[in-house]
């Protein structure tokens, strides 16, 4: 069995380790290397360094679809591609390659959240269960035939970043087998139930900033989706301070959404719109992370201080 492997964040390593141990991965194709942190340098996405670490080739095409790339596919000779988080689309005449066709491995219940983001959404709107499906690629976006699910439970401490770690590997599990029944003319493909789909968007930067108007179970559930990217963050005295865990609070003091309403040795309260958050762990700008009660000695942060709108603070 000759595959080639699409894919390239963190959440796709599992999947292309689990596949090459189990079958000929003849290349991984991952998104091109982008620019990271404060220098700027370019950075090799996570499944591309483990395809170069473990001797598969490696290619990053810019363009798919201008018959170029179709000929090195075709040139692989896969009988099956498989996908864990490409990031791209697939145009039907690349889907034609393989003759056993794509299979793609998706951290979510499909049809829910077909999409860039299902680990934030589930997080973000407060899903008890996710899990894993394993599905046949098709030109509308997650909606091709399901092969595999398998559901996990959401701990109520789970980030997006934990979340992840634990889908990935569930997912890569789960691949193998799928491709085992691809290869053994077992697989059963079932179609998805249109009327039940849900789409996500792409999480992006502006996405962790906090509304202190929401109810405190929202503003908690984002603090757990925006981890580790883009982190929650919320403009403090002029500058954007990362929340990077909290509590919600069912009851709340008299104050604004957005005052601090307590101070104690854990930390601190801030009122939302319903409820309130207790603040446990903080990073301000150009610093390391903290406790929040740390922080609360260095500002000598008060009852009455204000978080939210602050037109000197940006994004961290």
């Amino acid at each position: 069995m000759r595959i080639v492997f699409f894919g390239t964040p963190e959440i796709a390593a599992p999947s292309l380790a689990a596949l090459a141990a189990a079958y000929d991965v003849v290349a991984a194709v991952c998104q091109p290397d982008r620019p990271q942190g404060r220098g700027r340098k370019l950075k090799a996405p996570p499944a591309k360094a483990w395809a170069e670490a473990n001797g598969i080739p490696v290619v990053q095409p810019t363009k798919l679809n201008d018959g170029a790339f179709e000929a090195w596919l075709r040139e692989q000779r896969p009988d099956l591609c498989a996908v864990a988080a490409y990031g791209r689309l697939l145009k039907q005449p690349l889907l034609d390659v393989p003759p056993l066709g794509w299979l793609n491995m998706h951290p979510s219940l499909l049809p829910r959240y077909r999409g860039p983001s299902p680990i934030q959404s589930a997080i973000l709107n407060g899903d008890e269960v996710t899990g894993v499906t394993i599905m046949r690629v098709s030109l509308e976006m997650d909606a091709g035939d399901i092969l595999l699910q398998e559901e996990m439970p959401i701990r109520p401490d789970d980030t997006a970043a934990t979340l992840s770690e634990r889908l990935a590997e569930r997912g890569a599990h789960l691949l193998v087998q799928g491709v085992g029944l691809v290869a053994r003319g077992e697989a059963v493909f079932t179609p998805q139930d249109e009327a039940r789909a849900v789409y996500c968007r792409l999480f992006e930067k502006r996405d962790g900033l906090i509304d202190w108007t929401q109810p405190a179970r929202r503003v908690h559930n984002l603090v757990r989706a925006a981890q580790p990217w883009p982190a929650a963050h919320t403009p403090f005295q002029g500058e954007p301070l990362r929340i990077l865990q909290t509590e919600p609070l069912d009851a709340a003091d008299a104050g604004a959404p957005g005052e601090v309403t307590a101070v104690d040795a854990e930390g601190f309260v801030v009122r939302a719109g319903e409820g309130a958050v207790r603040v446990l762990r903080v990073q301000p700008a150009g610093k390391r992370g903290m406790s929040a009660a740390e922080f609360v000695r260095g500002r000598r942060l008060t009852p009455g201080m204000r978080f939210g709108d602050d037109s000197a603070a940006g994004a961290p």
